[in-house]
């Protein structure tokens, strides 16, 4: 039972049970009648644009029911575009040797080294044990799905989720009684899964669709550093914070709870750790060093230091920072802990998550060809002859809506990359700015809680077999109407202001 129950999404994804042999199936019937459909209806798109929207229709439907693993699917999509005659073979991978890859792999480098060594879960603890968190049920909550929401603005969503959900489970075994009518740690497994995805908006690097939608506004000249970032979406992620904790509340109040039994738990997890390792000393100095170099472009922009903000921009861009930490990483080693190795050894190269690694890099492959061939542009044209462009709220209501409800049904990286540049073709089609209606929609893509796969936390805590389906569809339902809400209400303000 323990071992099943921090099974990762990968690994459950695989398991083989009737519906998802089913749903692969589904798919492999649904995508080539699709695209043939696609193929039918467009007669009068120009060749380029034609064979894309076919492509795309293709690798959708695919990357809906998971026919083969994401990245294969957006490998399959370029393949394609060069067999038939759309996209060169010396450029169509070019993505691959992106910037943006390397702040990938930096990044989940980073995280791996803070999970290895305990460092994760060491300041879970220190949070926890503090008295404040442990005086009610509620307070318990907000302990672990703060922990959440704050680790997962650094690290991997999918990776605090895994990280928290042993301790999480233990700490649950205390609070739940055989006569209480609810269940609480089914709304602790779901609070920390919603605070993992809602924290992850907040920074470039703590959502793959973050770092999609960021490398698309670049490629329309408009360029925003880590802090010009976090200062946009902070807010949204606190205010999408803010509600799900009092929506949360309103389950818990009327759940028991044993305050002792939680102490000594807390006690004796303690109990287990050591004093402060070389290992864990390491990581969090590099962590450290890399938020500081990553926040000093837009510090110095801030204050108007224009020298100070080029040079850091152009010699310490937030890739650069990454690959430098991860570099460290491997050339600093954790005293007598590893052998005389690095806190980071070879080893621990191939377990980061190269499955997101390269569907983003094949997924951008394929969202460019949207853009060169015509697509997006026609796409955008076509909305923009129904839409009035002076209603503004409705309009990015209807794209966040839109986003978010796809996003349930399919992996957010996917969903990122197809739709960004057909929303840019939107915008673009009704003159309208692209910056603030871009970041509605890529934290839209984080904003998907009814349905174990839409995110990874929602995969992961699901799998843990405590969270019904139907409780997540009807408790994520409510969240997510007020996660387009709240998004649309900081876009608009921001488009206003």
């Amino acid at each position: 039972m323990a071992k099943l129950l921090i099974l990762s999404p990968k690994v459950y994804n695989t398991l083989p049970h009737p519906m998802h042999l089913t749903r692969r199936n589904v798919g492999l019937v649904l995508a080539p009648l699709l695209a043939l459909l696609v193929w039918a209806i467009t007669p009068m798109l120009a060749y380029e644009a034609r064979t894309v929207a076919i492509i795309m229709t293709f690798c959708l439907v695919f990357w809906m029911t998971e026919v083969i693993p994401l990245s294969m699917t957006a490998f399959l999509g370029v393949l394609l575009a060069v067999m038939v005659g759309v996209a060169d073979i010396n450029t169509a991978f070019q993505n691959l040797g992106h910037p943006i890859i390397l702040l990938f792999i930096g990044s989940f480098l980073l995280a791996r080294s803070m999970t290895r060594h305990g460092l994760d879960k060491r300041i879970a603890l220190f949070i926890l044990s503090r008295a404040f968190f442990q005086k009610s049920l509620f307070r318990l909550f907000l302990g672990f799905s703060s922990v959440s929401f704050v680790l997962s603005m650094w690290v991997s969503n999918s990776v605090t989720v895994a990280m928290l959900l042993p301790l999480l489970l233990g700490v649950s075994q205390l609070v739940n009684t055989p006569e209480q009518t609810r269940n609480p740690s089914t709304f602790f497994l779901l609070g920390i899964a919603y605070s993992a995805s809602i924290g992850g908006i907040s920074t470039i690097i703590g959502s793959p669709p973050n770092l999609i939608g960021v490398n698309y506004l670049e490629q329309q000249g408009i360029t925003i550093d880590f802090l010009q970032w976090m200062l946009l979406a902070l807010p949204i992620s606190l205010s999408m914070y803010g509600f799900m904790v009092l929506y949360m509340r309103y389950f818990l109040k009327k759940c028991a709870y044993s305050q002792q039994a939680v102490q000594a738990y807390v006690a004796a997890q303690h109990a287990q750790h050591q004093r402060l390792r070389q290992g864990e000393k390491v990581t969090m100095g590099v962590f450290v060093l890399a938020v500081l170099l990553w926040l000093s472009p837009g510090v110095f922009n801030l204050l108007g230091m224009e020298e100070a903000y080029a040079f850091m921009s152009a010699y310490f861009a937030e890739s650069t920072v990454a690959i430098l930490a991860a570099l460290l990483l491997f050339l600093i080693p954790p005293g007598q802990e590893n052998g005389g190795q690095g806190t980071l050894t070879a080893a621990d190269l191939v377990k980061i998550d190269w499955d997101t690694i390269l569907l983003f890099g094949g997924g951008m492959a394929l969202g460019q060809l949207v853009v060169s061939s015509g697509l997006a542009d026609v796409i955008g044209r076509s909305i923009t002859a129904l839409v009035d462009p002076e209603k503004r709220v409705l309009l990015v209501f209807m794209l966040v809506g839109i986003v978010l409800l796809l996003t349930e049904v399919s992996s957010n990286t996917a969903i990122a990359i197809t739709f960004v540049p057909i929303i840019i073709g939107v915008l673009q089609g009704l003159d309208l700015p692209l910056l603030y209606p871009v970041l509605g929609v890529v934290v839209a893509c984080s904003l998907a809680f009814m349905l174990p796969v839409a995110t990874p936390p929602n995969a992961i805590v699901y799998g843990s077999k405590q969270v019904p389906i139907g409780t997540m569809v009807r408790t994520g339902i409510v969240l997510n109407l007020i996660g387009v809400v709240v998004t649309t209400f900081w876009v608009i303000r921001y488009m206003t202001g």
